[in-house]
């Protein structure tokens, strides 16, 4: 008489061995697919000045893109250090100024720049504000992960609440600070790592610490 469960054995066995792999292989996958964008989007924009390498100086392709890179991480080091300096500061004032009146939108761009690097003392991710939103009202029981972008004068917040696994794209709400619960104690990068992960470890993250209560009335910081 055959034993009716190896079946089911088997087929556990299967989609556990399925699973397994896949755990395993897919992240790497992802990993793989998400450098290989970058490269392409890279040496795609690169491409002219990589082009004078390997016409001019028969370089592989290859080669010249490693090469144009490093020249570029070394350029923006170069200048990075040169504006540190009084001279260097002073200079580029003087073409900031030129670049604003000559080129437009340089400006918009220059500030969303600093923003989304930290780099502004008004940045929300320099400061790191994370916040618990209650969309709905805390009645209601529904709240969603949010960055505190901006405080208003009469005591409102605006904040910037991120879709998963892109936090690059979202919502702006502006929102009474009491449906703003600031967490302090969470970091940036651990909340985008619920929201790239869509929500995964969301119960451990919102369990530490304590919410700090919002004040009314609060300006943007400078």
């Amino acid at each position: 008489m055959t034993d009716s469960r190896n079946p089911d054995r088997t087929g556990q066995f299967v989609r556990q061995s399925l699973a397994g792999g896949l755990l395993i292989l897919l992240p790497l996958a992802i990993i793989a697919f998400f450098f290989k964008w970058v490269y392409q989007l890279v040496t795609g924009t690169i491409s002219p000045v990589t082009m004078v390498f390997v016409d001019g100086l028969g370089m592989p392709r290859a080669v010249a893109d490693v090469l144009v890179v490093v020249l570029l991480v070394l350029l923006c080091f170069m200048v990075g250090n040169l504006v540190a300096t009084r001279m260097g500061q002073w200079l580029w004032k003087r073409m900031e100024s030129w670049l604003v009146a000559r080129v437009p939108g340089y400006r918009m761009v220059q500030e969303i720049t600093m923003q989304v690097l930290g780099k502004s003392d008004d940045s929300p991710f320099r400061r790191g504000e994370v916040a618990r939103f209650w969309l709905y009202g805390r009645e209601a029981g529904v709240s969603v992960t949010a960055l505190v972008t901006s405080h208003h004068p009469d005591g409102q917040m605006t904040v910037f609440v991120p879709t998963g696994p892109n936090p690059t794209s979202g919502f702006i709400y502006h929102a009474p600070a009491d449906l703003v619960e600031l967490r302090p104690d969470i970091r940036v990068d651990q909340m985008m790592k619920t929201v790239l992960s869509c929500g995964a470890g969301s119960g451990s993250l919102w369990a530490t610490g304590k919410p700090v209560p919002t004040a009314t009335g609060e300006q943007d910081r400078p």
